[in-house]
């Protein structure tokens, strides 16, 4: 949210064209006349390599492309893990049914464990999936997966469906008397991707790992990944997310046991297991100091605080409030939905107070004797009320600088207790200091060999910002409850 400016420039992975260079070698002529008798000697033959099948782009498709782009952060750009995925899906395609299917993978800078293709073979995968895989045989089943919606032209159909159904991305800008509105639409603003039915995920998971055996990729790599996808979804009960970057991709691929259980029996049909290929140290070379979770860039959410460290500011939600920040704006719902939030900035002439700004009738049900100009922490800014039939607001507008930024609050009734949240959250905004914007680092993936006398326990206790450090831990190393590390193992830890 905020400050994403270039951040969508279409980018994706392809394989530079080998540069073919030909030496033709002049015939030694023979001594004397029988030179005369002697041909030049014909350049070899060298067969020219096959260009990559092209992925047709209309201009729905370059509609939706930048569409997700502007949904999930923008491109992750990293060499290292463009070069591993490119990799990984000409091996696919070449032992696919179907080689003449082009395919083009944009990675995500987005958290979330997601993966998902268009009709014409785009396929994306975030950075958040790319850190919880373990190993490049991983990496290729979900690849693969999605390569089989496309061949089985399961990506059109859910077009279709989506398209038929009048599924449309709704940004609330507004806060009018809609009866409808509910504490999550006030924040919602959601990519929407239909869900593939149980049996065409059950008929892509057979493909796939079809796709991934003949590549020579172990094909137990889906079964393992489907298990840390829904261990990683049990890490995140209770937490509702609002924002599609954080949609999972159990959301749309739901990682039941009857898949997991599934995909083992598929891979039987093709090898016994650790039968197969997977690549683990050269994939864990690509994703070390991967960036995970949030890109501080882009402002990030540590508990119940947001801090945007290339704006300046921060601040605090109240208690029992959950944070999420969203590609539109900064959304905190109360435990229970009562009470909810949205952070964001808007653009108001420098000549426009902000108190007429409040009165301008971008919102409805403004009460425009309750409007009035206050100052927060040294920063100009004005506060009104309005009222909804479902909802009551506590709205303000603050100046930081060139921008505007705007707190609504909603609560289903007015409330000691609603108005003391409005008023506590809006005060803690300030600048960060510098020491804070220079502590605002990304969390990475960092790989670590280990040494003796190192433990599960113990190398849990040096994941940084993450909560469950212990079964985190495992989750990402595709370690089972009880299981150990073994000495000179390569693990992957979340540092700062």
């Amino acid at each position: 949210m905020l400050g994403r400016h270039g951040r969508g420039e279409r980018r994706r992975l392809r394989a530079a064209p080998a540069a073919l260079c030909l030496v033709l070698g002049s015939a030694l002529a023979g001594c004397g006349d029988m030179g005369r008798f002697q041909t030049a000697a014909a350049p070899p033959t060298v067969a020219m390599p096959k260009p990559k099948p092209a992925v047709a782009q209309t201009p729905a498709t370059e509609k939706e492309h930048e569409r997700i782009l502007a949904s999930y952060g923008g491109t992750y750009d990293d060499p290292r893990l463009e070069s591993l995925v490119t990799k990984t899906v000409d091996r696919l395609v070449a032992a696919s049914d179907r080689p003449d299917q082009g395919y083009r993978v944009t990675i995500l800078n987005s958290g979330a464990v997601n993966a998902f293709a268009l009709p014409n073979g785009q396929l994306y995968v975030t950075r958040g999936l790319l850190a919880l895989a373990s190993d490049t045989s991983e990496l290729s089943s979900v690849l693969s997966h999605e390569m089989a919606h496309v061949l089985s032209k399961h990506a059109a159909m859910r077009e279709d469906q989506a398209r038929q159904a009048a599924i449309v991305t709704r940004v609330v800008t507004d806060m009018s008397n809609d009866p409808d509105l509910t504490a999550l639409a006030l924040a919602k603003t959601k990519l929407t991707i239909a869900s593939f039915s149980r049996n065409q995920e059950f008929e892509a998971d057979g493909v796939g790992v079809g796709i991934s055996a003949k590549a020579h990729f172990d094909p137990y790599g889906a079964a393992r990944f489907l298990s840390a996808m829904e261990r990683n979804a049990e890490l995140k009960v209770g937490k509702t997310s609002l924002d599609p970057r954080a949609q999972d991709f159990t959301s749309s691929h739901p990682a039941t046991p009857e898949r997991v259980q599934n995909a083992q029996t598929i891979a039987r049909q093709y090898a016994a297991p650790e039968g197969g290929e997977r690549d683990r140290e050269t994939y864990l070379a690509a994703i070390d100091n991967l960036v995970y979770g949030e890109d501080p860039s882009e402002g990030f959410v540590r508990g119940r605080r947001f801090l945007h460290p290339k704006l300046g500011f921060t601040f605090q939600a109240p208690d029992n409030f959950t944070l999420d920040n969203t590609a539109q704006a900064v959304i905190g719902v109360r435990d229970g939905g009562s009470q909810a939030m949205r952070f964001d900035v808007v653009r108001v002439p420098a000549e426009q107070s902000l108190g007429d700004y409040l009165n301008s009738g971008w919102m409805e049900g403004v009460e425009k004797a309750s409007t009035e100009d206050i100052t927060i922490n040294g920063f100009p800014a004005a506060s009104a009320t309005a009222k909804g039939d479902q909802w009551q607001f506590k709205v303000y507008a603050l100046r930081f600088g060139s921008d505007v930024y705007r707190f609504i609050f909603a609560a289903r009734q007015k409330s000691t207790e609603s108005e003391r949240n409005a008023r506590e959250t809006v005060g803690s905004f300030r600048r960060l200091t510098l020491d804070e914007i220079q502590a605002a680092r990304p969390l990475r993936i960092k790989v670590i060999t280990v040494q003796p006398g190192d433990t599960v326990e113990s190398l849990s206790h040096r994941m940084a910002g993450v909560d469950h450090p212990a079964e985190r831990f495992r989750v990402l190393n595709g370690l089972d409850r009880n299981a150990q590390v073994k000495v000179r193992d390569r693990v992957k830890v979340v540092a700062d």
